[in-house]
């Protein structure tokens, strides 16, 4: 009689993650794995599952699929490209490659691809133009090209009152998403989340419960954050890799404050091995400085060029966010410190100890002291207490 395997030991096995395990098995991906006492079992003659698809999603409306087409659709991780190439030519793939060169982090070319769809008769274009525009648009230091974009996306949502519940739910998500994620306001125009998520297709759900868990972060309801995460990665959000990636990075962000740090490195492995075989790693680069220096106590050690890579993203789009969220929230964000010193700065204000923050990156208590010296010099700060004012605001 055949054995079985226990998740732990198909993990080993196989190189991945428990998690990713219990994924594949609630994907019916594993032929034969079954639940025991309530854990997945795994037949020992069992392959790791390569290039499956997850199933493809019900009958959404045609809206909803020239909307940021590339995060709504499945695939397998390293099969990003293909995904594209099956699709039609036409606007729609334009777009979903402009969502690769974006995520990939080569924003000129998102810049590019998507300035010729800005007035895009197609409603759901359009919106997906002008948010890959406006981001790509804070990296290469055009801040007034993303000002221009942003206010398209928020004048969509100010005369949508009367559209049609699917398009009220494309305008409603894209706004949501580019308010949270440059920590600006809601728009007054903004219907309750609970209005327009049953509305949108499993993909841009999943990407909009992200930015609902990005948004509690940033209440300091870690808890709930975290919540938010679990839930929606369980119930199959990681069959959509560019979703999942940023939910996994914001579970990374609510652990660090919560102080699990087992938890948070699991989460960023996670993301990293949905990111790595299509080189998907602009997420990173965005929350760098909210991430608690995981990717200095993880990524850095492993994959040291990846990470070089990663910082050049943080410092490029870092300096196009500041020159659109300083002059809207009146906050005066500093732009001198290092990665490394927000980094340990972000944890001091947390709470962290230098003990604990040194033990995190495995470096001396008086190196640590030392960028925290440094920070709060740059900052015009005297305590930890102010630092805290400052960096948490």
């Amino acid at each position: 009689m055949e054995g079985y395997l226990s998740i732990g030991e198909a993990a080993e096995r196989w190189g991945v993650s428990e998690r990713r395990i219990s994924q594949y098995c609630a994907q019916g991906l594993i032929p034969g794995a079954k639940r025991l006492g309530g854990a997945w079992v795994i037949p020992e003659s069992a392959d790791r599952p390569s290039g499956s698809q997850p199933a493809k999603p019900g009958k959404t409306p045609e809206l909803f699929s020239h909307l940021m087409p590339l995060m709504n659709t499945p695939f397998s991780p390293g099969q990003c490209r293909q995904a594209i190439a099956d699709m039609k030519a036409g606007p729609k793939r334009d777009i979903a490659l402009a969502e690769y060169h974006y995520f990939s982090g080569q924003a000129e070319k998102a810049m590019t691809e998507t300035e010729r769809y800005l007035t895009a008769k197609n409603g759901a274009i359009r919106l997906s133009a002008c948010w890959l525009y406006a981001f790509a648009c804070l990296t290469m230091g055009r801040p007034d090209h993303a000002r221009h974009a942003l206010r398209e996306i928020q004048s969509n949502l100010e005369s949508g009152g009367e559209s049609e519940p699917a398009l009220r739910a494309a305008q409603a998500f894209v706004a949501f998403g580019a308010a949270v994620l440059l920590h600006l306001p809601l728009p007054e125009e903004m219907p309750p989340a609970e209005d327009f998520l049953p509305l949108l297709p499993p993909g841009l759900r999943a990407f909009a419960l992200y930015v609902q868990a990005h948004y509690l972060y940033l209440k300091g309801e870690y808890g709930r954050s975290v919540g938010v995460v679990e839930a929606t990665l369980t119930m199959g959000a990681h069959a959509y890799p560019i979703s999942a990636i940023y939910l996994h990075l914001v579970g990374v962000m609510s652990y660090m404050s919560l102080k699990q740090t087992g938890r948070a490195r699991e989460h960023l492995l996670e993301a990293w091995e949905l990111a790595q075989p299509d080189d998907l790693i602009e997420g990173f680069g965005e929350h760098h400085g909210l991430l608690g220096a995981m990717l200095e106590a993880t990524i850095k050690p492993e994959w040291p060029e990846d990470f070089r890579r990663i910082i050049d993203i943080t410092y490029r789009f870092s300096s196009g966010w500041r020159r659109v969220h300083n002059p809207v929230t009146g906050h005066d964000v500093a732009d001198d410190l290092t990665t490394t010193e927000f980094a340990i700065a972000m944890l001091a204000a947390r709470g962290w100890t230098t003990q604990e923050i040194g033990e995190h990156l495995n470096v001396s208590a008086n190196t640590v002291k030392a960028h925290i010296s440094q920070a709060m010099k740059k900052l015009n700060v005297k305590n930890r207490k102010d630092l805290k004012k400052h960096m948490l605001r």
